[in-house]
This record gives C-alpha cells, structure tokens and sequence, in this order.
C-alpha cells in the first residue's frame, strides 16, 4: 500500500495470510474475502475454478484405488490435539482433562511418585486423539519453572510440523476465597510475557476452576432476609447474579492487570450440573487454535474433545467441506463408484470426527453401516408432511427412549427394526450417478448418522460402546418423529429444486442448515440425561435381534 504524508511518500506492506483468504472461499463460488488494517476496508474477490477442482479431485480419485477419507489426510498432518496445562497441585488439573476429554485415567504429574518432565507425553487409551503437557504451577520460589514453560513453548513453537507444535495452553487457578491472592509472581510474569509477544501466537485460556464450590460459598453468604419468598430457582440465579461480580473482583480485575483483556478467561465446573462451562472453554479454545494455529489443528481439537456435541457437527461440516460434501449432486470422486462405496467414506469421517470411545470398532462395522443404509428407505414412505414444522430434538429423543425402555423387560433385548447383517436396497450396489435421487439418499445419510450418533452420545456418555447401546440410540432415533421429520424435510427441497445444476450450490448450504438446526447444546444434553431411565448399556449383546415381519 503506498500513500501520501503531506512530507513524503510512504509504502508499508499489508499481510493477506492465503490459508485465511482460501478457508473465505468456503462452499459457494464466488465469495469475499475482507481485511481492514488502519480504518482502511481491503476486499479481495475470490472465485472457485470448478473445472480445474474437478480435474483435480479426478486426478487423486483413481477407480481402482478405495476412496480415502479426508480425516485420514488430517490427521497424518496432526494425529491429535496438544496441550500444555499448567497449575499448582489441588487445582482439579487431572478431574478437567478426564471430563473434557471423556477419559477417567489423565494423571498429572502431581498424582505420580517423582518428577515429570514438561516433556513427557501423556496420552489416554480410552481417547488417543490428545496430548497432554503437564506443569506445576508458578509458585513462589520456583522460578525454574517458569523458565522451564518459557523454553517449553520456544522449543514446540519452532518445530516444523504442525503434529509436533503445541496447540493450546490452559493455565488453571482455583477461585480464592475473599482477600486471597490470585496471582503469584511468577504468573504476573508469564502473562506479562504473553501480552508482549514473547511467547508467540499460542492460544492460551485462563481457566478459573471450582466454580461449584465457589457458587455455594456465595449463595452461604447471601443475606438471608432477601430470600424470603423466593423459589429455589430465584435464589440460585441470585447466587450467580452475586458469584459474576465477586469473580469480577477476585479473578478478572486482577488477571487484566498483567494480562489486559486479550487472553480469554472462562470459569469452569466438573461437578454438578456445569457441562456447559466445559463447553464453553472447549470453544474458546477452538476458536482461538482456529486463528492463530491453523484449521486442522482446531478440527483435531473438536475432535479431541467430548463435552460439546455441536462441535463435532462443526467439524464434521468443516472435514465434509473439503471435498465430499462439495458437489453432492454431481461428485467426481464418486465416478464410477457404488453408492455403498461412496456412502462408506462419508460415514468413515464422519465417526472419526465424533471420537467415541469404541475399542471394538462397531461404529464402523458392516453390521452398523447395514443399519444407517437400510434405514434410508424404511423411512421414504407416505407423503411428505409438514416441512416447516421443527420438533425438539432432545425431547422427542428422550420421550422416545423412555417409551422403548418401559416395554423391556430387564434383560430384554433391544429389538432395531432394521435388518442389521446385510442392505437389501438394490440402488446400494448400483453405480452412483448424478441423480436427485442420489442426492436424497446421500444428504439422508449424513444427516441420519450425525443424529443417530447425538443420541448415542445422550445415552452412552463418554463410557466404553457396547452393541446394546447403539442399537438402542438408532432404535431410538428411527422411532422418533425426528427422523421422519428429517426426511420429510430433505425431500421438501428437492421437491423444491427447480433444476438439478443449482443442487451443488445449494444442496451444502441446506445440509448445514439441516444439521445445525437439530444439534443440542452440552447444557441441553446434562438436563437430557438426567431425564432418562436407568438402564445397563455395559452389558453386550448381538446385532441381529430384529422384529418378526
């Protein structure tokens, strides 16, 4: 950019970052992509070749190959999510990493005999899509450790490849009581460094734990005679209303004054009904390895975690984008493929990205692709309903659920009416073609196994999956209204769908529209869970208990 000052000419160069300006381009053709640096609006119009992405999705797509799926080139580029948690022992370090990432074994360096190493890689059995770094927390008279973090992230962030560099830290403080201290000497220095740029662009959170326990020292101190009359609800909101402007005193104030206000701060809970707060930091945490750090690197965040089911749809639009999701009308990599082949790799990345702990591989076993593939058209029958109405997803789960389990008898088994061994539709070994049909059955598909793997995420929680489990989420999800509403409404646009050339404009933008429009909230999720019947789902059984015709 070059301009005038009224004494000379002056030229200063404007950084575009092309993976920024490229992530702009997105789904549709033509798309702009905006920088404003000094008050001045830079636009740059960005337009897609689609014959040259054609001939070079063509290109990569050899017959005689298996179509790979786009999680798999992800993650050969970053394997899993990495992430540096500092704080002193008694935080609750060990109880956020096993509730944030769904596992019951993270031990931090404090809960083992000896000294660890900041270098030393903890990574779970039961989720190996992160890595944890552990470091004590800066307290008084370990200045070694101070220097021991600052070497830490010099040395990750000078690492070439994205697998190896660090992509997130947490540093963690327990709420103090009333006159505590918040900050010690050598955490005013770190942040100090971090607001100076020492440190680079790595994302880092101030997570403020115990917030449960801080709530209840609160609502204790609330003056009793202003409570009376008040529900139990109206107190609790009360609570919170006081605990916002002592966490203001206390925690915020004081982080701002070393850290000013760049370096995001949430307040956290793994106890009680606080799901949501654990969300919240794993979207934070997203959002900011999405910027600074790069994009897969913030889909392998969304996968690492298991707290927030609408990241995991999020990312799921984000891997599907790339390539298969593109053009679902008129896809050169499913050329000459069966459908049952392209319906395979769809649903490869998409269990991928969802990341349930299933040692046993039933997410991806042909018994359980049968069951998602059959279900397309056990659900294409009678006219097509009301395709404006919305139901509540959760609830019509829920009541579904509960409708199943009251006819059971305790041992029983779940009964999926969906023969589970082998797809009897024709059209799944027929050569995929550019087709509306095709375009029903494939945006069905996706859209199906995202809600039948949101339900299992309600049911089963973050335990090892079992056979009964699922079987009772796509039970669950086959006999709601739900999924016949999702049919119903995918069938209404292309119904709507004047030509079939406008499908790959269109057909993307209304998928996400329909995904998101079903997705359920990790504090919509704590209440859903608490609303189900008890029922054992550790226990096993095989797939091929159907109904009698």
């Amino acid at each position: 950019m070059r301009y005038k000052r009224w004494y000379r000419t002056e030229d200063k160069d404007i950084i575009f970052e092309p993976e920024d300006m490229f992530r702009a381009c997105g789904a549709r053709e033509r798309q702009e992509y905006t920088k404003v640096h000094n008050n001045i609006t830079f636009v740059v119009e960005l337009s897609r070749n689609l014959a040259t992405e054609a001939e070079q999705l063509a290109s990569s797509s050899d017959e005689t190959l298996e179509l790979r799926p786009t999680t798999d080139e992800i993650f050969q580029k970053c394997p899993q999510f990495r992430i540096l948690v500092i704080g002193k022992t008694g935080v609750g370090k060990s109880s956020l990493i096993n509730h944030t990432f769904g596992v019951q074994n993270a031990t931090t360096s404090h809960d083992r005999p000896g000294a660890a190493s900041i270098d030393h890689e903890f990574i779970s059995p039961q989720n190996d899509r992160f890595v944890l770094h552990d470091s004590k927390g800066f307290e008084p008279g370990s200045e070694d450790n101070l220097t021991t973090v600052r070497d830490f992230i010099d040395q990750r962030r000078a690492m070439p490849d994205l697998k190896d560099q660090l992509h997130a830290v947490w540093l963690c403080f327990e709420i103090p009581r009333a006159g505590g201290r918040l900050l010690e000497t050598g955490v005013e220095q770190f942040l100090t460094s971090k607001r100076k740029g020492e440190l680079g662009n790595i994302p880092i959170v101030v997570v403020f734990t115990k917030y449960d326990i801080f709530l209840d020292r609160v609502e204790r101190t609330l003056d009793k005679s202003s409570l009376k009359g008040l529900s139990k609800e109206d107190i609790q909101e009360l609570a919170k209303k006081s605990a916002k402007d002592k966490l203001q005193d206390v925690c915020i104030a004081p982080l701002e004054k070393f850290a000013g206000s760049d370096i995001p701060h949430v307040t956290i809970s793994t106890n009680g009904n606080h799901e949501e707060t654990l969300a919240l930091l794993i979207q934070t945490t997203e959002g900011l390895v999405c910027k600074h750090v790069g994009i897969d690197a913030s889909v392998m965040t969304s996968v690492a975690q298991r707290v927030d089911p609408g990241l995991k749809i999020k990312a799921s639009i984000e891997v599907g984008k790339r390539k298969y999701w593109k053009a679902l009308a008129s896809s050169v990599p499913f050329k000459n493929r069966s459908m049952w082949d392209c319906l395979h790799v769809l649903h490869t990345d998409i269990i991928n990205v969802w990341n349930f702990q299933d040692p046993h591989g039933y997410l991806c076993s042909p018994e359980f692709r049968a069951m998602m593939a059959s279900m397309l058209d056990e659900l294409d029958v009678g006219p097509i309903a009301d395709a404006n109405r919305n139901f509540a997803f959760g609830l019509s789960i829920v009541g579904t659920i509960g409708t199943i389990l009251s006819t059971m008898g305790p041992a029983a088994p779940i009964v999926v009416p969906i023969v589970a061994s082998v797809v009897i539709a024709k059209w799944v070994h027929e050569v995929y073609q550019r087709s509306r049909a095709a375009l029903q059955r494939i945006m069905k598909y996706i859209i199906d196994l995202t809600l039948v793997l949101q339900t299992l995420a309600l049911v089963a929680g973050n335990q090892e999956l079992s056979r009964k489990a699922i079987k009772l989420a796509v039970k669950s999800y086959h006999d709601s209204p739900m999924s016949r509403d999702v049919h119903n409404r995918v069938q209404e646009y292309d119904r709507q769908l004047t030509f079939l050339e406008r499908a790959d404009r269109d057909s993307l933008d209304q998928l996400v529209k329909l995904l998101q429009s079903y997705k359920i909230s990790a504090e919509e999720m704590t209440v859903l869970r608490g609303s189900l019947p008890a029922v054992d789902l550790l226990s096993d059984e095989p797939w091929d208990t159907v109904e009698k015709s």
